[in-house]
């Protein structure tokens, strides 16, 4: 029995479904060089114009929308500093809730082992221990 599993085509030569097979892992054609050159063209146009959009920014919005916007962001970090904190805090109340609990099973199953202890009916001598007449 065969130890290949894969796919394989029914009917047609070997040699065709082998070089079908193997066109796969060719490597892909190198664009033209006018292509590249264009690209990189397009891309330093683009960025040119994103910095002289950011260099006329002040100009075309008001300053007091950065400052309102500035502050609208310095609230944001605050409000999240606080919600972290409060997070924290929630965090701390219920680690010391899950230790007072521990707590409490750790002296209920110790009161419950001394009861049982105290209680438990003294084990039979073993006829070793049985005093000699």
């Amino acid at each position: 029995m065969s130890r290949r599993r894969g796919l394989r085509v029914v009917g047609g030569s070997p040699k065709a479904s082998a070089a079908a097979a193997r066109t796969v892992f060719r490597q892909r054609r190198r664009p033209p060089r006018s292509r590249l050159i264009l690209e990189a063209v397009l891309l330093m146009a683009a960025g040119v114009g994103v910095l002289v959009l950011l260099l006329q920014l002040p100009e075309l919005i008001d300053l007091d929308s950065l400052l309102l916007i500035s502050t609208a962001i310095g609230h944001l970090i605050g409000g999240l500093s606080q919600l972290l904190l409060g997070v924290l805090q929630l965090l701390a109340v219920l680690l010391l809730v899950a230790l007072a609990l521990l707590a409490l099973l750790l002296l209920v199953a110790g009161l419950v082992r001394f009861v049982r202890a105290v209680l438990a009916k003294a084990p039979p001598r073993s006829a070793s221990a049985l005093p000699r007449r």
